[in-house]
């Protein structure tokens, strides 16, 4: 007991050392007007032959067939690693620069904000000239860990999700061509992207592959997996308060099944699942999954979520249509199928049922979700970027003025 307690504080303050570290020299770097990559890995990685790894204490543990589900020593699956510090240090400037969208007004991070969970707390995102999408934003954070991206599950990894925001029409409204043509005239870019990828320099150019991979290689760096439920599934069980334990012990009962789907250590399990979620008053019927895998029995189908930093992140379901944590516990104990529309039949995934939790119980799982929140690594906001357009502004709140019923996050 008294070594596994020493081995998490380490770990703790060797991330926060590294922290640090690493945001002082982002920070000064940028008060210069010259632009550098870091040749240093974000904290919990490590280097090794120049590119960047992932070291974490749930990689002592085993998993059923390494899926990265179980209990609460289990392994994480396989993280989807591997750039190099430069990769991912432009992609960070990547991903707060407006520089990608269309109109230089929407950064990656206009809807995907650190300090909302890397989501932006609307119930739809807002996109280019204020057109309202039909989903909510999705957290980033372990995303590195996921083979099935959106909501509606359609991209495998992290590199082809990225052209999906950025060249969407009611998204980042950004255009290929264009946008190779706004980062080769920028000599800042050019200099970075010959630095993070050494091919380069003979070609002169920016490929879009190279601008996937930067986004992919900074997104895989978002780890959350230091929080207080984390230390508690190390050996340290001080960690949690009472109410939390026995809120965990009810969200892993077989009455309540919440960690069927939302599985340690992720508390996803990546899948696709159809749980009869409405939409808002007004808005046509979402297929979610069925669209992308033409399959009936995935209509309404939408990933599972992480609960990950859970907190942070309201609204939740992929409509945004329910504001409170309580509330969003509380929809699964309602009844099998009590919000499906009239008109359609689904067919719900079968932990779906009507587990008749008491409104204390109910209780207790909220106040267990809200030990998930570790924003410990979270990465600093540039101070500014290579375009020289405004990163703050790119975060502000805009005005909607068009709702597109296709859109898809």
């Amino acid at each position: 007991m008294i070594n596994k307690r020493l081995n998490v504080l380490f770990i703790v303050s060797f991330n926060l050392v590294c922290l640090a570290t690493s945001l002082t020299t982002l920070a000064s770097t940028e008060a210069l007007d010259t632009f550098f990559l870091s040749k240093q890995c974000p904290p919990s990685f490590e280097k090794r032959e120049g590119h960047c790894y992932l070291v974490s204490m749930y990689q002592w543990y085993d998993s059923v067939q390494s899926r990265g589900v179980g209990g609460t020593q289990t392994s994480l699956p396989q993280h989807y690693g591997g750039y190099t510090p430069e990769q991912i240090s432009l992609g960070r400037y990547l991903f707060f620069d407006p520089i990608l969208s269309g109109d230089n007004q929407l950064s990656c991070a206009s809807c995907h904000q650190p300090d909302k969970g890397f989501s932006d707390g609307r119930d739809v995102s807002i996109g280019i000239h204020g057109q309202r999408t039909s989903r909510s934003a999705p957290s980033l954070w372990n995303v590195g860990f996921l083979d099935k991206l959106f909501w509606d599950g359609r991209a495998s990894d992290l590199q082809t999700q990225a052209a999906g925001p950025l060249f969407a029409d009611n998204e980042m409204g950004a255009e290929p061509t264009q946008l190779l043509t706004k980062l080769t005239q920028n000599s800042t870019y050019m200099r970075l992207f010959n630095t993070a990828f050494p091919s380069n320099k003979e070609k002169h150019s920016i490929e879009l592959q190279q601008i996937f991979t930067a986004l992919a290689a900074f997104q895989s760096s978002l780890i959350s997996l230091n929080s207080r439920y984390d230390h508690y599934a190390h050996g340290y069980h001080d960690a949690l308060s009472e109410d939390e334990v026995q809120g965990l012990n009810v969200f892993r009962s077989f009455v309540a099944r919440c960690a069927e789907c939302h599985q340690p250590p992720l508390f996803t399990n990546n899948q696709i699942a159809v749980i009869g979620v409405p939409e808002k008053a007004g808005h046509a019927f979402d297929p979610g999954a069925e669209r992308v895998y033409k399959s009936k029995k995935l209509r309404g189908g939408f990933k599972v979520p992480t609960l990950r930093n859970i907190t942070q992140t309201a609204p939740y379901m992929h409509a945004g249509n329910i504001e409170g944590l309580e509330d969003a516990v509380a929809f699964y104990n309602k009844g099998r199928g009590h919000a499906v529309p009239d008109n359609e039949s689904l067919q719900l995934h079968w932990h779906i049922w009507e587990p008749n939790l008491t409104d204390r119980e109910i209780e207790l799982i909220t106040a267990f979700l809200g030990a998930l929140k570790d924003e410990s690594l979270t990465p600093s906001i540039p101070t500014k970027v290579p375009s020289g357009l405004s990163v703050t502004a790119a975060m502000q709140p805009i005005e909607s003025t068009v709702v597109h019923a296709d859109t898809q996050n």
